[in-house]
């Protein structure tokens, strides 16, 4: 009796044990498929390119630095328009004129010894002149350097009778003159800071920059105002582009 009694017992422990051990074996199976398997360096080649291809996602715009409103050059336009209450004055560097200042033959009476605006110069200086009389800006007078391309300039933008002003030539191969020309040119502003209208001075880079601090590209005006403190105030910069 106590053997039939174990026999059971010990069938029902054997089976314990195999279905102990399937089970085992089913579980290191799944872990063996959950691993990484090694891939080709084809497939690793292929899987690098679509990453490169997809793009990351944008980045949150950031608040835009501050930035004075006469910055904009409609604004500029929009104070020369109000000349008629105030006094501004333009500092022009004169239009296109390929290459870098004179050649040694230079001769102020003699503009073939001078360099000279090219055709897109000339074009370029029509074109801000337009752009004045398209918004009705009251140019009271327009001063130039005594430089051919700084007279030619003057003459194509067509906004006045144009009147050499010595304070405006260039000293780009003479550095000496360049301290109390400056001042000339400060006197003469802060002179007329009651003189209603628009002021265009056609000069030379040398000549702003001295003035202002601001390196002009060819065509292009800085514009400035006497302060209630009789300083120059840089109310903005009229750039080529920005003139069409």
């Amino acid at each position: 009796m106590q053997r039939l009694c174990i026999k059971p017992l010990v069938v029902g422990i054997v089976l314990s044990l195999l279905s102990a051990a399937t089970a085992g074996a089913q579980q290191a199976q799944t872990d063996l498929s959950a691993e990484p398997q090694p891939v080709s360096p084809a497939a690793s080649q292929a899987k690098s390119q679509v990453a490169e291809q997809t793009p990351e996602p944008a980045a949150s715009p950031t608040s835009d630095p501050a930035i004075s409103t006469l910055d904009a050059p409609d604004d500029l336009w929009m104070l020369l328009q109000q000349a008629e209450e105030r006094s501004y004055t333009v500092l022009l560097r004169h239009a296109i004129a390929p290459g870098t200042g004179d050649p040694a033959a230079f001769r102020l009476d003699d503009c073939s010894t001078q360099r000279n605006l090219s055709e897109e110069g000339r074009q370029q200086a029509v074109e801000l002149g337009e752009a004045f009389r398209r918004r009705n800006i009251s140019v009271r007078q327009v001063l130039s350097s005594q430089w051919c391309r700084c007279l030619d300039t003057a003459q194509l933008l067509n906004l006045g009778p144009v009147e050499p002003f010595v304070p405006l030539n260039s000293f780009f191969s003479d550095r000496s003159t360049a301290e109390s020309q400056t001042a000339q040119l400060r006197e003469r502003l802060l002179a007329d800071q009651d003189t209603r209208g628009v002021l265009v001075m056609v000069t030379h880079q040398v000549n702003i920059t001295a003035l202002t601090g601001i390196v002009p590209a060819s065509g292009e005006g800085v514009v400035l105002q006497v302060g209630d403190d009789q300083q120059l105030d840089v109310l903005g910069r009229l750039r080529p582009a920005e003139a069409e």
